[in-house]
């Protein structure tokens, strides 16, 4: 496939240098003293968010990652030098955890971010930190500290404010290129998306949001079935879920509202936080049908669903409805957000005061 969301390697930090017993040896200078210097830090491990990238399929293949180890101190008062750091770019929206423990160890939620992973080991001290008045040729140096070792687990959740949901072929692709820049497969056969795609929907120069389409669940998804079930965990980020029906089905034997139910109890099955996400009905295809069963299928749907939320009714291939429905969606996130600082100072500004 070619979106990998999950792998496994191995971080290992330098470790430190090694400090050093040394005595100075100058000419008509016969106790010249301890002049071992310390050894260095080992190399650091870094990890740093980049919106270049959008799958882990890089550390498929390589899988062990390791920085530079520090140098051993020297005579003449001389320290090692640190071990070069390692950085390692990956995808905005990727979960670092301990692969043993399964403890969380890092999240990248933020463009540009980087965190330390893995710190280098501190280097050894040299013979010179030992001299004293009672020890005046001290042979003491220790030995630099290891760095910092993990087995860990990468998995990436994509960041985006709206999530589609859906069977297949319920025109969730076809919706995504026409409301965005993003430009699926296509096709008249079920699951044609095999990975997660990504749009910014732009409503205005400077007003847009992203929505994530995944491949089309189908009931047990939860337990395994299909393809999208190992992408639910995508629409865990989002801040807003469209449900998308097919309501104009080839096969009159298929009930776009089981169709419905169905998905609604696999997201319940995965996670029920994901269940009580905010979900809007979208009834797609409707220029497949005249007034009147437009109406009785919209009846249909919000009497068999007991749907009390927002009803949108589109056609994603002749953008019918598209526009109202994504206005509204920037609406709704723009209002979920917290207010900016000038929007704060402006609600306490005095020339706003009524």
């Amino acid at each position: 496939m070619k979106f990998v969301d999950e792998a496994y390697i191995e971080v290992a930090a330098g470790d430190g240098g090694n400090g050093c017993s040394s005595f100075r040896h100058e000419k008509y200078k016969e106790y010249g003293g301890p002049d071992g210097g310390d050894g260095g830090r080992g190399g650091h491990v870094y990890v740093v968010a980049d919106t270049n990238l959008n799958t882990l399929i890089d550390f498929r293949y390589a899988r062990r990652h390791e920085a530079k180890r520090g140098q051993h101190g020297m005579g003449s008062d001389m320290f090692g030098a640190a071990g070069d750091d390692l950085t390692l770019r990956m995808p905005v929206g990727t979960i670092i955890s301990d692969a043993e423990t399964g403890d969380v160890l890092l999240e990248l939620l933020v463009p540009g971010e980087k965190q330390i992973l893995a710190k280098g080991g501190d280097g050894g001290f040299g013979n010179m930190h030992f001299k004293s008045s009672t020890n005046r040729s001290p042979r003491q140096k220790t030995m630099g500290k290891p760095g910092d070792r993990y087995s860990i687990k990468l998995e990436l959740k994509v960041l985006a404010d709206v999530g589609l949901l859906g069977m297949p072929n319920a025109g969730k692709s076809t919706f995504i290129t026409a409301v965005s820049n993003a430009r699926p497969k296509v096709a008249d056969y079920p699951f044609t998306t095999l990975h997660p795609n990504l749009g910014v929907v732009r409503v205005a120069p400077e007003q847009s949001f992203v929505v994530a389409d995944i491949p089309g669940l189908i009931e047990g998804a939860s337990e395994g079935a299909g393809l999208g079930h190992q992408f639910l965990r995508h629409l865990q980020r989002t801040g807003l879920l469209l449900h998308i029906v097919d309501v104009a089905p080839f096969d009159d034997s298929i009930d776009p509202v089981a169709q419905a139910k169905a998905i609604a109890e696999e997201l319940r099955k995965y996670d029920e936080e994901l269940h009580e996400k905010p979900r809007w009905l979208v009834l797609n295809k409707i220029d497949m049908l005249d007034e009147a069963a437009r109406k009785a299928v919209r009846q249909k749907m919000i009497e068999g669903l007991k749907w009390k939320g927002p009803v949108y009714e589109i056609s994603a291939l002749a953008r019918e409805g598209c526009e109202a429905l994504i206005r509204d969606i920037y609406q709704y996130l723009h209002a979920q957000k917290p207010p900016t600082e000038e929007e704060k100072e402006a609600l306490f500004d005095p020339r706003f005061d009524r």
